[in-house]
């Protein structure tokens, strides 16, 4: 089935369902929900429950108890709920292996990621069945506003961070719907309307800023260090406020706002019109760095301008940086940060903070390993 984002249990988890109310087998990792199987099945339910929270691949293949159809095979894959955890993912981003067994799939499948279920960056675009997503999860349903299903959801915060940062594509390519209503124009941001807004504005305050130098070798380089001081900044409101999730409120204000900022951002991360922050959101960010630049800069009005532009020119590369990264078939040096970014997505969100570089990955330890040592 197209799109599927399934959980990982453990044994025990497992073996906690065995009973006529709910009821999990295995085959190999991959665990199936056969609890509306249970009553119909031809031999009788107790031959069922017998093996439930258990293993039944030697049962499938015993002839003396007897064959098994290729029909039941098929409501075994409906049934597919979830992999069994037989590894523990590594801090390095390794994945465990999915094992697939002979009678379902005569492949052994690729190396995937047992939170996400996803194995390439090629997966973030497979489309996902609304409706089976949501009886299967239990968070958000696609075919209505999500705002407000955060908000009255009543999820705890780790149910909310492990399902949000499990990726879903919405069909067609289109943007599920935000607010459902007369506010829903305003979260879609088309990305070129960042250097539509931006550059303008970045070219007029460097020219007033110009006004206060002497060479024009001074105010580039003060230019360019506003510049670098951007890709920390990038940096940091990525891990630290993007990614507030260990200290985000574990209530219903604080899972909303996280949802707004970014986490819509991870539950559909193809969306094109939610890739780009909205100006009217940009402004509210960037209003404390000018106070900052001139707080710290504060014997220079026009060299704290200056350093401002230039980190409001490294805000635009970054905001389109992103939107390429995600959308655009790019040149070859681009291709390894395309694919170090989705990587952030799919494989691990807590590690690979940098968008329009790897440095400040490399300088705080939180580069994506496997990533770089694949390319």
């Amino acid at each position: 089935m197209p799109g599927r984002t399934l959980p990982t249990l453990t044994q025990a988890e497992v073996e906690s369902h065995n009973s006529k109310k709910s009821c999990y087998v295995t085959i190999g990792a991959n665990v199936y929900d056969v609890t509306d199987f249970v009553e119909s099945h031809p031999g009788g339910p107790d031959l069922v429950l017998d093996y439930a929270g258990k293993d039944i691949t030697a049962i499938l293949k015993d002839e003396d108890s007897h064959t098994h159809s290729e029909s039941a095979y098929e409501i075994l894959e409906e049934s597919h709920v979830a992999f069994l955890v037989t590894e523990k993912l590594a801090p390095n981003g390794e994945v465990q292996k999915k094992i697939a067994d002979s009678q379902i799939n005569d492949e052994v499948t690729p190396l995937v990621h047992p939170r996400t279920g996803m194995s390439c960056e090629e997966d973030l675009s497979k489309e996902t069945d609304y409706s089976t997503d949501y009886k299967q999860h239990k968070f958000l349903d696609l075919n209505k506003p999500l705002l407000m299903q955060v908000w009255n959801g009543g999820f705890s915060k780790k149910f909310y961070l492990d399902q949000v940062h499990r990726p879903r594509h919405y069909k067609g390519g289109a943007s599920a719907p935000l607010f459902g209503n007369f506010l829903e124009p305003l979260s879609l941001t088309p990305w070129w309307l960042v250097p539509l807004i931006w550059l303008p504005a970045i070219g007029y305050g460097t020219f007033i800023a110009s006004q206060g130098f002497e060479t024009t070798p001074a105010l580039v380089a003060s230019w360019v260090f506003g510049l670098f001081l951007w890709t920390l900044i990038e940096y940091i409101m990525h891990r630290c406020l993007f990614h507030l999730d260990d200290y985000l409120p574990d209530n219903r204000v604080g899972i909303t706002l996280h949802f707004l900022l970014h986490g819509v951002h991870h539950y559909l991360p193809m969306d094109k019109y939610r890739l780009v922050m909205p100006p009217a959101l940009f402004v509210v960010l960037a209003t404390p760095f000018w106070k900052l630049a001139h707080s710290l800069f504060f014997w220079d009005w026009y060299l704290a301008t200056a350093i401002f532009c230039g980190g409001i020119f490294g805000y635009v590369c970054y905001d389109l940086t992103h939107y390429f990264l995600h959308h655009q078939n790019l040149p070859l040096w681009y291709k390894g940060l395309k694919k170090y970014h989705l990587a952030h997505h799919f494989l691990d969100y807590e590690l690979g903070f940098g968008v329009t570089s790897r440095f400040w990955d490399q300088v705080f330890g939180t580069e994506l390993l496997t990533v770089v040592k694949s390319n």
